[in-house]
């Protein structure tokens, strides 16, 4: 999920395809982005004539810019500043509903396999910060942890229209708290009031804060206010707070205060449960030969399962073609390799590397040498090497012409480094799950 401040600075590059340097300066250095509200960008400056003059003169240039980069189209919305400290603390957001009403209870195909995180999560929404606070749910990527979120989500806000509900992913987290301690701390007070002003705080992955000392300290004493008064709390994870190595022992015990729940790769019969109901969503009938064969061939993933239906449904709609087992061999060929289903580029590898040690990527790819950048090129090396299939010459020519030798000593030391420290064999694990994550 991108930041309003992300998709602002993108916005702002492509601009500048189209705006001379001056004009950018002149009407836009003071320019904050405050909030993305459904199809709509909020942005702020202080200064009543630039506002004016952005609204009136630069608004198509902004929405074509926005149109350009997610394909569809968005409004500018500019606001001055008390009105953007509104938005900024959710006086003014909308209560968070996901985009569609797929992801409810009654949607969630409940099986042996993820019972008890159901049940915990159904206790949850309709008896909120009364039982099983903070909700910690974990398991692999696919199987239905957000689907929960959105479902209490659903559930609260049915039950308590006028609460305040907020979900978050915690790379939004982060990334929002490095924008407002970066360039605006006069909003540090704000940044707190969005998050502990609320009566469900719903943070998904929320793995990615480990290691980050300056989000660990803020979720701290967020998950302190709220808990303190009762607010209810739910968190997602791939992974258990015992395993999240590198996180504070204070806030793992934290994560551990309520109760956690563990969602398993779905059995046989929840996998055929599954593939017809999201085939009956779409409108078609799959046989029970279509069903069982899907059923047996995809295994651990629910997002995998829902790929397939649609592919199936697009066969039938685009072509006619009837739904029996040849097609769905031919639209699963691609999920039925025993090898990964996909490459990471290394572009990408480096950006969540980049990211994850706060430098640009061009500095990770460049010559310098200080010990961060060192530790950053070495792991980005690393999971190239591990997650392409691309050649030790290929990869040093991504790091600016790199000797192989030099490939070979980077991998090296990172694979030294993950038998020795706990820490390091944390921080891949972390990269290789948001890399993978992309994918999703």
């Amino acid at each position: 999920m991108n930041t309003a401040q992300e998709i602002w600075k993108k916005t702002l590059l492509v601009m500048g395809q189209r705006l001379t340097d001056t004009t950018i300066r002149t009407w836009f250095d003071d320019v904050t982005a405050v909030a993305v509200e459904g199809d709509e960008l909020i942005l702020c400056s202080p200064e009543e004539f630039k506002r004016e003059i952005v609204a009136q003169r630069y608004k198509g240039d902004v929405e074509e810019a926005l149109n350009e980069l997610f394909s569809q189209p968005f409004t500018l919305r500019m606001v001055d500043q008390k009105e953007a400290e509104r938005w900024l603390s959710g006086e003014m957001k909308k209560p968070f509903l996901p985009g569609t009403e797929d992801y409810t209870f009654d949607k969630f195909v409940v099986g042996s396999s993820n019972r008890f995180a159901y049940n915990a999560a159904r206790k949850v929404a309709e008896n909120p910060g009364s039982s099983y606070n903070p909700l910690f749910i974990y398991g692999a990527s696919g199987l239905g942890k957000t689907h929960l979120l959105y479902a209490i989500a659903h559930t609260v806000h049915d039950l308590h229209p006028d609460w305040r509900i907020l979900y978050v992913k915690s790379e939004s987290f982060v990334n929002e708290l490095i924008e407002t301690l970066r360039s605006q701390e006069k909003y540090m007070d704000v940044f707190r009031k969005k998050y502990r002003d609320v009566d469900v705080f719903l943070m998904d992955d929320v793995q990615f804060i480990a290691g980050k000392n300056a989000s660990e300290e803020e979720l701290f004493h967020t998950f302190n206010a709220l808990h303190d008064v009762k607010k209810q709390i739910v968190f997602t994870s791939d992974r258990p707070p015992q395993e999240m190595l590198r996180l504070e022992e204070r806030l793992r015990t934290r994560f551990e205060w309520g109760l956690a729940a563990d969602i398993q790769p779905p059995d046989y019969e929840t996998r055929v449960a599954i593939v017809k109901n999201k085939a009956i969503a779409r409108g078609i009938q799959l046989p029970n030969s279509v069903l069982q064969y899907v059923a047996e061939n995809i295994t651990s993933n629910v997002r995998q399962i829902e790929g397939t239906v649609s592919k199936l449904v697009a066969m039938h709609e685009l072509e006619g073609a009837q739904v029996n087992v040849d097609n769905v061999i031919r639209a699963l060929r691609d999920m039925l390799s025993t090898k990964n289903d996909f490459l990471p580029s290394p572009d990408l590898i480096i950006s969540e590397v980049s990211q994850f040690y706060d430098l640009d990527p061009e500095t990770v790819k460049g010559q310098g040498q200080n010990k961060n950048t060192s530790s950053a090129r070495n792991v980005a090396m690393y999971l190239i090497r591990n997650m392409t299939d691309l050649s030790l010459q290929e990869i040093g020519a991504i790091f600016n012409n790199r000797h192989y030798s030099t490939v070979i000593s980077s991998v090296k030391r990172v694979e030294t480094l993950i038998k020795t420290d706990p820490d390091m064999g944390e921080i891949i694990r972390d990269l290789k799950s948001s890399i993978n994550g992309k994918f999703e």
